[in-house]
Parts: structure tokens; sequence; C-alpha cells
């Protein structure tokens, strides 16, 4: 019987070190499901259920700075993941409901949910679409609240949060005059806080094509934004923009646009305002990606620069934004989490597939220890329209048997809408600052037993002295694969917090094991 098709098409790839420890890790059954056939190329199709056992024990369930308890918690999570990469259907759901239960704090037995799901299905072919993505995790309410980094604590501060989008498009050609695109997008962000609940509906109608003047071409797009905050008010934006582009070179383009808004975002009735930009973008090689834009806005400077480098062995990507957000430092539906992404951007060697490279990072991370949504700054709840800006770095260093991961974030939110009477944590504070970093080192000590070492802190400052907090966490994993349907995980965690408001320590051992079916 031959090896799986993403196996397969490892083995024919450049024979550098790393990659070849990848497909090693697949071909030692990494994967749990294959495409039921030995062409290459097959479409995919798998449900792979599962079900986790987990023991923690902690020395501060209730994050106490002073009499600190002691508890034995136990989490059972029944889950299944589905891929899909047919013709028509390519993305994944991932889903379990955790249940857990406290040994000397029954009253605080909770069940959770986590979900993450992307997926793009071709309705009709090669002319309309729909995008769906979901996601539902647990989540600070406040930045300026208790932060841990363990979900079995009971902490009032956290929340259920679900987020998702639905987004039909068409697109084609007219004639061979232009290029056209008409989306409707549906979002809805809901938490059982007492903070808002958001619901936006976005629509896009977008035409480009060339010129008459060689390496000239246009872009025209007309936008439209409804936002409702359940505890605030709604926010309304309409955009004209036309862009045009010029090819320097092959690797580089250089762009001006402007245009026409009207927004709703500081006044209580739309006003209307000029708005005009200009940007490049550089691919030297086809390994590296830089891109910077500059807006002028109704708000003032909008920018959003970009660069992403990858070598044999590492991975470079580096982003900084400053825009109008709904929902500011929210990590979005879209993304599995910077170590995912990250990785996902260095596969792009071995699989050019979306789908198909989902599932070597996922099988990658499973193999070495490692997790995928790591998170350098914790989301939090807003009731109004933000202006963030926010820069992210992340780096990853690939070797045969270790892999080394830094990331690094900042930002700095504060409320637009003034007029809202909504309350969350910009209306507390006029700012509010985050920055962080998270060092991750696995390595694998055989095929099937891996060790992993977490480092991080997160640093919180608002308007306030006693807003100022900074969280410490120190964890180290020892997992290992137990044939090929079920695996374990050891792991030893710190975590240290000091200033806002709680300042607590906490130890905790947790033991986890999961079996595929």
């Amino acid at each position: 019987m031959r090896m799986p098709y993403f196996a397969e098409r490892c083995r024919f790839q450049r024979s550098n070190n790393w990659i070849v420890s990848i497909c090693f890790l697949v071909s030692s059954g990494a994967y749990a499901q294959d495409s039921g056939t030995d062409e290459p190329g097959a479409r995919v199709f798998s449900i792979t259920p599962r079900i986790a056992l987990t023991e923690t024990l902690t020395d501060n369930v209730r994050l106490a700075a002073t009499a600190q308890q002691s508890e034995l918690v136990t989490e059972l999570s029944p889950g299944i993941r589905v891929v899909s990469n047919t013709a028509h259907l390519k993305g994944y759901f991932d889903y379990s409901v955790d249940q857990l239960v406290y040994a000397k704090n029954p009253s605080a037995n909770t069940q959770q949910n986590a979900l993450s799901t992307v997926a793009t299905l071709e309705a009709i072919d090669n002319w309309a679409y729909i995008d769906f993505s979901g996601s539902q995790s647990q989540q600070a309410i406040s930045a300026f609240g208790t932060l841990s980094n363990n979900n079995a604590d009971i902490n009032s501060n956290l929340t259920e949060v679900s987020n998702y989008r639905f987004s039909p498009y068409v697109r084609g050609h007219i004639v061979s005059l232009a290029d056209y695109e008409v989306r409707y997008s549906l979002s809805d962000t809901r938490s059982d806080s007492a903070v808002s609940d958001v619901s936006s509906v976005d629509s896009m109608v977008k035409l480009s094509g060339a010129s008459a003047f060689k390496n000239l071409a246009w872009t025209s797009e007309i936008t439209q934004q409804n936002v409702d905050y359940s505890a605030g008010r709604a926010t309304t934006a309409n955009r004209l923009n036309l862009s045009l582009t010029y090819a320097l070179s092959p690797q580089l383009r250089v762009s001006a646009d402007g245009g026409r808004e009207a927004n709703n975002y500081t006044t209580l009735d739309k006003e209307n305002y000029a708005n005009s930009g200009i940007g490049f973008a550089w691919s030297p090689s086809p390994l590296t990606r830089f891109q910077a834009s500059r807006d002028q806005r109704s708000f003032g400077e909008a920018h959003n620069i970009s660069l992403e480098h990858r070598t044999e062995k590492t991975a470079w990507r580096f982003t900084d934004t400053n825009d109008v957000s709904v929902t500011p430092n929210q990590t979005g539906v879209t993304s599995q989490g910077a170590v995912f992404d990250i990785l996902f951007q260095q596969f792009s060697a071995i699989e050019p597939d979306p789908t198909a490279r989902t599932q070597l990072v996922n099988s990658y991370l499973q193999a070495n220890g490692l997790s995928p949504n790591a998170v350098v700054l914790s989301n939090y709840l807003t009731s109004a329209v933000a202006l963030e800006r926010r820069q992210d770095l992340s780096v990853a260093l690939i070797g045969v048997r270790d892999t080394v991961t830094f990331i690094a974030s900042r930002s700095q939110s504060n409320r637009l809408d003034l007029i809202s009477r909504g309350v969350d944590d910009l209306s507390t504070s006029s700012i509010l600052r985050q920055h962080g970093f998270s060092i991750i080192y696995a390595h694998r000590l055989t095929p099937d037993f891996s060790m992993t070492a977490f480092l991080s802190q997160q640093n919180i400052a608002g308007d306030l002295s006693q807003q100022d907090a900074t969280l410490r966490s120190v964890k180290f994993n020892l997992s290992s694969r137990f044939g090929k349907k079920s695996s374990g995980l050891v792991s030893l965690v710190r975590t240290v917090s000091s200033g806002g408001a709680a300042s607590y320590t906490e130890n905790a051992v947790t033991v986890n094991l999961i079996v595929q079916f």
C-alpha cells in the first residue's frame, strides 16, 4: 500500500533536511486520514472523531493573591475534525465540547465549546462562491481584568465568544474589458457577557482591468458597511475608491488612489470626506514580498505594511496596520493562530494547495507538541468602533528535530466613536496599550516523542496606574504518540500576574490523553 498523497508529494520535493523531517512525520502516521486512492492529487474528504481526557491539578484555581485554593479539574472533550479538499468544497471544521468537573467546587462545573472552521464552496463553476468562517473560544471580557492562560481556572473575567462570517460572492469577466467581483458579507460576534454583541453587514462591488497604457491597471471599488452594537449604537460607512497601479518592473508596482467616503464614526449623522492614498508592492523573489500603503481618511492616517520572507529553514513575517476596527485586537476567524500562520507560510515550499497545506501544518504541530493558537495579546470585547494600531512579528526557525518560534505583538487602541454610550475598556480608559512576546522551543526526541518549552509575557497599560498589569508564564510539555490513533501530553506551567485587577501566582500540572477514531 502506498503512502498518503501528502507524504508522497513531499518525497519528490527538494532534499532539505527540514523538508525530509516533515515528510517523515507525515508518512509515519501523523495524518489521521488518507484520501482513499493511490492517485497523486486525489481529492480528499475526511472525518476524524476524537475524545480527550484532561486532568489538571492547580494550586490556585481562583487566581487569588492570598488564601489560594488547590483544585483537581477533570475535562472530558469529545470532538470531530472534518477536512474537505473536493472540487467544490475546500476547508476544515474542528469542534469539541468540553465538560469541566471540579473536585472541590462542583458549583463551578461548566461546559465550554471550542470551534474553528474556514470553508469555501464553489456553488457555480468559476463564478459563484460562498465563504464561511467561524470560531468559539474562551476570551477575556476586559483587558484590565484578571488574565489567565488556563481555561480551567475559575475566572469571572473569562467568557465564551462566538464569531461567524457568511459571505456569498460572484466573480468573472466582462468580455475582455474588466474583471468583476460582487460580495455580500454577514458577520456576528456574541458572548455571554454584558459587553455588546456585534453584527455587521458588508457589501462590495469591484471592477478592475488593464488600460490603454502599457503596465497601467485600474481598480474601482464601492463598499458599504453597517455595524450594530447591541449595547452601543449603529454606525454606517460608505466608500467609493479608484486606484491606479503602474508596474515599473515585473517585481515592483506603485499605486495611487482617491475617492470619497461617508460615515458617522464621530458624528450623529453621516458626513462626507475625501480620501486619497499611495502604495507600492515589491517582490524581488518568490520567497520575499514587501508591500506598503498609506491613506488619508476621515479619522486621519491609515496604513498597512507587510513583509514576508522565507529561506530553506526560516520564515519571517511582519505586519503594521493602523485602521478602523469593529472588534479591536481580535485574532479573526480566518486564522488558526500565529504559530500556525508562520508555519503555513513556510510550508508553501512543499504544498501550494491551501487545504492540503493546512493538514500538513496541523500534522507537524501535533507531532512536535506545538499549539497552533498561542496568544501573545489577550483579546477583549468592545461596544463601539475603535481606531487600532497593531504590529506583529513572527519568526520560525525549523531544523531536522528542532523548531524555534518567536512571536511579538504590540497594539494601541482608542475609541473612535465618542458618541456611543457602550461600556467597555475604551470607555474607562481613553487608550489601551498592549505589548508582549512568546518564545516556543520544540525538540523532537524520537518520531513519536517530543518536548516543548514556552516562555511568554504580556504587558497592559491604560490611563490609570491601577490598570497597568504584567502576565508572565513558563510552560514545559512532554508529548508522545501511542500508535496512529492516540497521543498524550504532560504539561508543567507556572504563571505570575502582577499589578492590575489581580496579582497572583499559579502552578499547575496537566495530563492529557487524546484518542482518534
